[in-house]
């Protein structure tokens, strides 16, 4: 029976690892990011790796930083026949990668070269591609830059979020990597190297890339939506308060406003962009309450906006 230690933390994980147990891999051991505190109660909430890893009676590690943990020294002396990741969130020491018999690989979120890094469903989705998909590469110590195995694509449709594609390439992550091992084990798939000319990064998303900013056209802050919904949601300033942003369509007209204006609210609440972009909200997030439809907000806090006037700051 071929052995396995995974290591991967949100649902793209979950799946993956679950395909793998269904497969009748033997998961010798399961690495997960640590249980996080969440909301205002600050309930502690398990990673949906972790969930999985515990239906099946699984080994379970979660260590804060897994390179200087006690339990690494534990990890290092399983050598499994694999070693692997899906969407872990942190980089593994190369003396654990050597441990795998046969391959470390990782199930990675975009079609390499391009999208290297810890993002790369997000920036698919802020740089308005029209395809993304998975590559199952080795891992080494330079980040997602091994050899390929295989990849596969699909079409980013227009009203796909960071959500909607983290669930559909889990999925065909998932497919792909059941492929692929049987074919490594039987050496019957040659790697490609990846084209360092082609190489684009897509670090963490930071705190100042989740406000909508006034220099951005309508486009531009309905992709911004899209890539940050489920979470961490984005975000604009209206009238010096914070408001989340979590469904958006792009008007097919265009106003003579600068960006910033409210352009509408009868029915609607529209704002303008560059270029004279208008982006119509269609459900928001006024801090410490619960998103709602816009028309619930146009009668209640939409109130104090005027049309005609400038409601976005940067």
């Amino acid at each position: 029976m071929t052995s396995v230690i995974f290591l991967g933390t949100p649902k793209f994980g979950a799946v993956v690892l679950q395909g793998l147990i269904d497969q009748g891999y033997k998961i010798e051991a399961v690495v997960t990011q640590p249980d996080k505190k969440f909301g205002r109660k600050q309930e502690l909430h398990q990673s949906e790796v972790k969930k999985v890893a515990l239906a099946n009676n699984l080994k379970i590690y979660q260590p804060l930083h897994l390179s200087k943990s006690e339990e690494m020294n534990e990890l290092l002396s399983i050598r499994p026949d694999f070693i692997v990741t899906a969407a872990y969130g942190q980089f593994l020491p190369t003396k654990f990668l050597q441990t795998a018999k046969i391959k470390a690989i990782n199930v990675h979120g975009s079609l390499l070269p391009k999208y290297r890094g810890g993002a790369p469903i997000q920036y698919s989705l802020i740089n308005g591609d029209k395809q993304t998909g998975v590559t199952i590469i080795e891992m080494v110590k330079k980040m997602d830059a091994g050899e390929m195995y295989g990849s596969r694509a699909i079409d980013i449709s227009d009203d796909d979020t960071s959500g909607s594609l983290f669930e559909k390439l889990s999925i065909i992550g998932r497919d792909l990597l059941l492929e692929v091992i049987p074919k490594i084990i039987a050496n019957q798939i040659v790697p490609t190297s990846q084209d360092e000319d082609k190489v684009v990064f897509s670090p963490n998303i930071s705190k100042g890339q989740e406000q909508i900013k006034t220099s951005m056209t309508a486009t531009q802050a309905h992709n911004l939506v899209r890539a940050l919904s489920p979470q961490p949601g984005a975000y604009i300033l209206m009238h010096n308060k914070r408001y989340k942003i979590w469904q958006s369509e792009v008007s097919a007209e265009k106003c003579s406003l600068e960006s910033g204006y409210l352009v509408s609210k009868n029915k609607e609440f529209a704002i303008s962009f560059r270029n004279g972009t208008i982006l119509k909200i269609l459900n928001i997030q006024p801090t410490g309450k619960k998103p709602i439809a816009i028309k619930d907000f146009i009668n209640g806090q939409g109130n104090q906006f005027k049309v005609g006037e400038k409601i976005v700051e940067d």
